[in-house]
C-alpha cells in the first residue's frame, strides 16, 4: 500500500501523519517527536527522520511504501521552502538562515518532499475536511492563535504567491473603528501595521490591546487582580465560555473583526466556504455557535447570491498542519503517478 507522509515541524515538536490513496489518515491523533530545531539543521533533520520512522512503524506500513513527504513549518520562508535569511522565532540557530529545508529533508530521506508554510497547511486541511482532495472549490481559512494564520485555496490548490507570502491573512488591514466597542483602540501588530486582522484577532491582540482596554474600564475585574497581563490573557477564553461579560466582549470584537475580514474575502474570491480555526473555537459547541453568530453579525450586508456561503469550524486543529502537508504530498504523488 503506497502512502504519503505529513510532517508538521514546530519550534519544539514535530507532528506526523500518513495518508493513503483513498484519502484515509492512518494516524488519527497527535503523533509527536521532539524537534530540537534550536540546535540547527543537522540535528533537526535527523530528528524529523527518526520521528518519521517511528510514525511509519506505528502504522505497520513499509518504509519503502512512503512515496512523498509533505513538510510544513512556520515562516518566513519562500514558496519552495527556503527559510528567511533574517531567521525566525522557531529557527534561531545561525545555520538556518537562508537554509533550503525542503531540499535538505529530501536529501536526508532520499524521497520527494513538498513544502507549505504552517498557515497554508492548516488551510488545506480545513478545505480537505469539507471538499476532499480531488475538487476545484475555493475556501478561505483564518486560524486564530498567538498570531493569525490561515490561507486561501483556489480551485483546490494553495495560493502561495510569488515569494511564498500568499495567504498572509493576518496582515490584511481592517476598518477596525467600525467595530462597536473598538472605536478608541489603537491595535498594533508585531509586523508594524496598525489595524490589521492579527492586531485585533489573536492571543497577542488580547494581551496587548483588548484586555488592557477593558480592564482600564473595569479595574476590579478578577483578571486585573492578577497583575500579570500575559497570564490574564490566557484565561480570557475560559471565562468567556463561562459567560463573563468582559471576556465575552473581547471575543465579540474578535468575531466582528473576522466578519469584516471575511467580507473582503467574499468580494475578492466569491468562495465556496469560509473556515475558522484555532484557540478561539477549540471550545464547547455552544460557545462555537455563539462565536460564529458574532462573525456573521460583523459582516456588512451581503448580496443575496452570497448570503448562503457557509462558515465552518476547522476540525482537529492540533493535527491540521501535518494533515495539510500530507494532502499536498498526495497531490504531488498523484501528479507523478506514484499513487
Amino acid at each position: 500500500m503506497r502512502v504519503v507522509a505529513g510532517v508538521d515541524l514546530g519550534g519544539t515538536a514535530i507532528n506526523y501523519t500518513l495518508l493513503n490513496g483513498e484519502e484515509q489518515f492512518l494516524i488519527e491523533s497527535l503523533f509527536e517527536h521532539p524537534a530540537r530545531s534550536k540546535e540547527g539543521p543537522e540535528i533537526c533533520l535527523q530528528q524529523i527522520a527518526d520521528g518519521l520512522g517511528l510514525a511509519i512503524e506505528r502504522t505497520g506500513v513499509a518504509s519503502g511504501d512512503v512515496v512523498v513527504i509533505g513538510l510544513d513549518t512556520p515562516g518566513p520562508a519562500s514558496a519552495a521552502g527556503v527559510l528567511s535569511a533574517k531567521g525566525s522565532t522557531n529557527f534561531v540557530h545561525a545555520d538556518w538562515a537562508g537554509f533550503d529545508i525542503r531540499d535538505g529533508l529530501a536529501r536526508k530521506l532520499g524521497k520527494p518532499v513538498c513544502y507549505l508554510n504552517d498557515g497554508n497547511a492548516g488551510a488545506l486541511w480545513g478545505h480537505f475536511s469539507i471538499f476532499g482532495a480531488s475538487n476545484r472549490a475555493t475556501s478561505i481559512s483564518a486560524v486564530i492563535g498567538t498570531g493569525l494564520g490561515g490561507g486561501v485555496i483556489v480551485g483546490g490548490d494553495v495560493v502561495k504567491g510569488r515569494a511564498g507570502f500568499g495567504g498572509e491573512l493576518g496582515h490584511v488591514l481592517l476598518p477596525w473603528r467600525s467595530i462597536p466597542g473598538a472605536e478608541t483602540m489603537v491595535p498594533r501588530c508585531n509586523c508594524g501595521r496598525t489595524g490589521d486582522l492579527e492586531s485585533v484577532c489573536s492571543l497577542t491582540a488580547i494581551t496587548n490591546t483588548l484586555l488592557p482596554h477593558f480592564l482600564a474600564k473595569e479595574p476590579e475585574h478578577e483578571l486585573a487582580r492578577l497583575n500579570d497581563i500575559v497570564k490574564a490573557a490566557k484565561l480570557v477564553r475560559g471565562l468567556a465560555e463561562k459567560g463573563d461579560p468582559l471576556c465575552r466582549e473581547i471575543f465579540r470584537i474578535q468575531a466582528n473583526a473576522l466578519g469584516l475580514f471575511y467580507d473582503q474575502m467574499i468580494n475578492t474570491f466569491d468562495p465556496d466556504a469560509l473556515i475558522v480555526g484555532g484557540g478561539a473555537v477549540e471550545t464547547g459547541e455552544a460557545f462555537q455557535q455563539w462565536f460564529l453568530e458574532q462573525i456573521r453579525a460583523g459582516m456588512p450586508a451581503q448580496r443575496d447570491e452570497q448570503k448562503d456561503i457557509p462558515l465552518y469550524v476547522m476540525p482537529n486543529g492540533d493535527t491540521a498542519g501535518a494533515r495539510g502537508a500530507a494532502i499536498e504530498a498526495l497531490k504531488l504523488a498523484r501528479d507523478g503517478g506514484l499513487i
